[in-house]
């Protein structure tokens, strides 16, 4: 399911591989279409868990780029130990 905050960021929630890759494919397209109109930013793919996206059209990423990067949660922090 693809969630849309705005014209420049879009949410991501599936559950199965396919579907990620599919909806992912679809936000990232409709992200880079703005992008594209703007001619000034690129776009950024965060990965908050295993089933949960965001797509967002950043000015931290150089126009004609996509970024991704993992968020990294807390929990995941304190198994690593991190986060004592």
């Amino acid at each position: 399911m693809i969630k849309r905050h705005s014209d420049i960021v879009l949410e991501i929630t599936a559950h199965d591989p396919d579907t990620v890759e599919t909806d992912l494919n679809t936000a990232v397209e409709i992200a880079r279409e703005h992008a594209l109109k703007e001619c000034r930013h690129g776009i950024l793919v965060t990965q908050h868990g295993y089933t949960s996206y965001t797509v967002a059209v950043s000015r931290d990423v150089p126009y004609g780029q996509t970024y991704e990067q993992r968020q990294q949660s807390v929990n995941s922090q304190t198994e690593a130990g991190l986060g004592r």
